[in-house]
């Protein structure tokens, strides 16, 4: 499979008011399709093309001679797993195996809400904050600009996009009502928990083909 922008697992306007039209056609549209674009383009200079999207980050994660197509690739693939961590109608208390793991983990999902949207908020410039498996343990874990915890041995279960592209639309400076927005209404503990099943992470990893 030719590697593509990934449809959205909802409507442009499902998220609303919490992230609005506007937002998700540009940065779906606009700033996840130019990744996937660039990612096509650099693998086929690297001579990476026909690997998945998974097997490009590990092979130039750390090396300053592939590091944008690093960056692209991580960014194409981080993108991909955000849109699946939301969903209409979500947020509020986890539940299932994931609610298990906060309660042993964080006492309670308050307690976990805090430390997430206190990491999210402070945050410092572009990145992403992540709740991860960590071993046989829940992190929470903050990575700056395009890194992300596929290059670090963790396995994500959600995250939330801390650029600015991701909110500015809708909130402007106000990173925090955004963060809290996230985690009141649109979290998707059910995409934690599919992440939690013993199945592979879930967001999309096609093959890389060159252009004919």
């Amino acid at each position: 499979m030719d590697i593509t922008l990934p449809k959205l697992p909802y409507g442009y306007d499902a998220l609303a008011p919490h992230i609005s039209r506007a937002t998700l056609e540009f940065h779906h549209d606009k700033h996840h399709r130019a990744y996937v674009e660039k990612v096509v383009a650099l693998a086929k200079q690297a001579n990476l093309s026909g690997q998945t999207l998974e097997s490009i980050i590990h092979n130039t994660a750390g090396s300053k001679e592939h590091s944008e197509l690093f960056n692209n690739a991580a960014q194409a693939w981080n993108h991909a797993f955000y849109w699946r961590s939301l969903r209409p109608d979500g947020g509020g208390a986890p539940s299932g195996k994931i609610a298990e793991l906060i309660k042993t983990e964080f006492k309670t999902s308050q307690s976990f809400c805090e430390k997430f949207a206190g990491a999210a908020i402070t945050q410092f410039g572009s990145g992403w904050v992540w709740l991860v498996l960590e071993g046989d343990r829940l992190v929470i874990s903050s990575t700056s600009n395009a890194d992300t915890p596929l290059a670090h041995g963790q396995t994500p279960l959600l995250t939330i996009d801390v650029w600015e592209h991701a909110y500015y639309l809708d909130y402007q400076n106000e990173r925090a009502v955004y963060v809290n927005a996230v985690l009141s209404h649109l979290f998707n503990w059910e995409f934690a928990n599919h992440n939690l099943s013993g199945l592979k992470i879930a967001a999309p990893a096609h093959e890389i083909k060159s252009p004919s």
